[in-house]
């Protein structure tokens, strides 16, 4: 097989995003097919021993087992790093086994971390609960500030770890001044991107150094498979991760690979359609409920710095009604949109995340990063957004509100 572009990718990284999305990484083979092929093979064989032989030293660049590298697999992963703007990607199974990789393949018992105390559920898990049983220090800290990032360094600090905007709450941090105080201080950065993608924002360029993904989120956008990707320089990606990734095995299958490019091939339109429905359901909820958190809005209080990171607001944001009786009645009188955990799907979908997404972490842990008994996380989809309105006019009536 041959990249449709050549065997380097000075070619894709001169194309727009947009463009990028649709035709970076392709590779094709003898039979010119248009769209990338799926490969459904576990192993691969060789012409003669010394092929396997030189594969296996790395002086080969062909294919040894789909553990290592799969033909299908590859081309995503080569294509989410030129839309990251990052030198290499390797993809995983699922959104938190990239997160946990990013983590575990370069921390080491004595280390420390820095995370932000506002997270998806799992990740705040793994802060809370993983790392420090490996005797990895942890420190949760308000991301959104920047002093508390300076003032929780320790002399081992070797990570900083948080994803922007934060789920569910919408917390923004601050790329530039997060990343650059990370390197000046010889600290790596690890970006969850999930809400966002390259579409709308990509960390690298305010010297992130590592940027994790749930692709099963906007990347696929369909709510088909799990999938996950991490990017970085050539060093991290290779030398650091992939000895623990090839070692553990957290391989993202081809099928799933493949479904994950064909989402990739129109995720600008949805990303942006998305963000300009989310927008008009936030206006709408805006003043109808007791708080809003939806960065695309003046009333948030990091609008400014929101809209500085980020091309657009988003399709996801959270807002907050009396109680959990109260938020389960909303719910419960829906008709278009679905309860559901999921987000980045181009269907609406909301959740109460006290009892959903977050129910693993403590009464505590939720109090402190501001995951109250009644905010519901909505992730406005493709539908007509006056539809999706309605039926959140209605619900929030029904609801006493």
């Amino acid at each position: 097989m041959k990249r449709s572009t050549g065997k380097d990718r000075s070619v894709t990284r001169t194309w727009r995003p947009a463009t990028q999305a649709v035709r970076a990484g392709t590779w094709r083979s003898e039979q010119g097919e248009t769209s990338e092929a799926l490969f459904l093979t576990s192993g691969f064989s060789y012409d003669n021993a010394e092929t396997a032989e030189a594969r296996f030293r790395g002086e080969d660049p062909g294919m040894t087992y789909s553990r290592l590298q799969n033909p299908t697999v590859a081309m995503l992963e080569e294509r989410i790093a030129v839309m990251d703007g990052a030198e290499a990607c390797r993809v995983q199974a699922t959104g938190m086994a990239a997160m946990t990789t990013a983590l575990l393949c370069q921390l080491s018992a004595g280390d420390h971390v820095v995370a932000a105390r506002a997270a998806f559920g799992s990740c705040r898990w793994l802060v809370d609960q993983l790392l420090p049983r490996f005797g990895i220090a942890t420190t949760t800290i308000d991301a959104r500030d920047n002093a508390a990032w300076e003032a929780a360094i320790r002399p081992n600090t070797k990570v900083f770890f948080f994803e922007t905007p934060a789920n569910p709450t919408m917390d923004i941090v601050d790329l530039a001044f997060v990343c650059g105080l990370a390197k000046s201080r010889g600290i790596t950065t690890v970006v969850d991107n999930a809400f966002c993608t390259a579409a709308l924002q990509r960390p690298i360029e305010y010297g992130a150094d590592v940027v994790a993904y749930s692709a099963t989120k906007l990347m696929d956008g369909q709510g088909r498979v799990l999938a996950g990707a991490v990017t970085g320089s050539e060093e991290f990606i290779n030398s650091v991760l992939l000895p623990f990734q090839r070692n553990t095995g957290p391989n993202l299958s081809p099928f799933n690979a493949w479904v994950v490019l064909k989402g990739l091939e129109t995720l600008d339109l949805r990303v942006k359609r998305q963000s300009e429905n989310a927008l008009a359901v936030g206006r709408f909820l805006e003043g109808r409920v007791p708080r809003i958190s939806h960065p695309g809005l003046p009333s948030h209080p990091q609008h400014n710095l929101a809209m500085q990171q980020m091309d657009a607001c988003g399709s996801i944001f959270s807002f907050e009604v009396e109680d959990r009786e109260q938020a389960f009645a909303v719910l419960n009188a829906l008709t278009l949109i679905d309860i559901s955990n999921n987000i980045g799907d181009s269907r609406s979908l909301m959740c109460h995340n006290a009892s959903t997404t977050h129910y693993s972490v403590s009464a505590e842990a939720r109090a402190e990063m501001g995951v109250s008994e009644g905010m519901l996380r909505i992730n406005v989809g493709l539908e007509d957004p006056q539809d999706v309105i309605d039926d959140l006019d209605q619900a929030l009536a029904a609801a006493g509100l």
